[in-house]
């Protein structure tokens, strides 16, 4: 039978928190972000084994945290590259060496901690049946054109578009070909940020698997603070069934 393998990517420097750290690495009660989104895929049974895609200069910090939190799932690290699309690309070529091509690979952003069991089964599920899939959300806010000087003058019909989010599962035999294609066609460089926008600019179909509300990518010093309380909650929710 197939295996499935997360690869995990906390190769960016994200910024924008304004912590000192990259936001993957950012403590949320005393732990590392990328810990908790680490976790959700070595409490997954279906999960074989994760690959960490880490900012080189991280590596030995990362080393530390698998030890000290038991992820004995985690089998290899990868350096991270220049972009996020290279680092992708780095995990995909050191991957297609460990793996056979009916494998499975489930991309998953290492600030993305809020992610739940159902969403990654449902990408395994999806992606058994069409070789990739990726979590998409509905677009639940009202929308509206972003216009100059802070405007906005067009109403836009949310249910024509989607939130693409992660994990984004795929055949390692149908990622490995969307790289290949991608160098060949050389819009690597000129393409970001994800597996997702090279799909689009080769004119691939992208499959939909579960997404949710709760689902998102930590960006922002509130989007930690949102975490924070989740992570309380979800604490409190485990002391309550032992």
């Amino acid at each position: 039978t197939e295996l499935i393998t997360a690869m995990i990517l906390a190769g960016g420097v994200g910024s924008r928190v304004g912590a000192d750290r990259p936001k993957q690495f950012v403590e949320v009660l005393e732990k590392p972000i990328l810990a908790y989104t680490i976790e959700l895929f070595q409490n997954m049974q279906e999960v074989d084994s994760i690959a960490v895609v880490c900012h080189k200069e991280w590596i030995s910090y990362l080393t530390e945290m698998i030890e000290k939190y038991h992820l004995s799932k985690v089998e290899w690290i990868v350096p991270g590259g220049e972009t996020f699309q290279k680092s992708v690309l780095n995990g995909v070529r050191f991957l297609e060496k460990k793996l056979a091509l009916e494998d499975m690979v489930l991309v998953h952003y290492g600030a993305a901690p809020f992610t739940s069991k159902r969403i990654i089964q449902d990408a395994i599920q999806v992606c058994k049946e069409h070789r990739m899939s990726v979590s998409c959300t509905p677009c639940y806010q009202l929308m509206g054109t972003n216009d100059e000087d802070r405007t906005s003058c067009k109403w836009v019909d949310r249910d024509q578009y989607i939130q693409i989010a992660s994990p984004q599962c795929f055949q390692m035999s149908y990622i490995k070909e969307i790289y290949d294609r991608a160098e060949q066609k050389n819009i690597i460089d000129t393409t970001e940020p994800h597996v997702t926008s090279l799909m689009y600019a080769l004119g691939e179909v992208i499959y939909q698997s579960y997404g949710d509300q709760t689902n998102i990518k930590i960006t922002t010093k509130e989007d930690i603070f949102l975490f924070e309380g989740y992570a309380l909650a979800k604490a409190r929710q485990t002391e309550q069934e032992h």
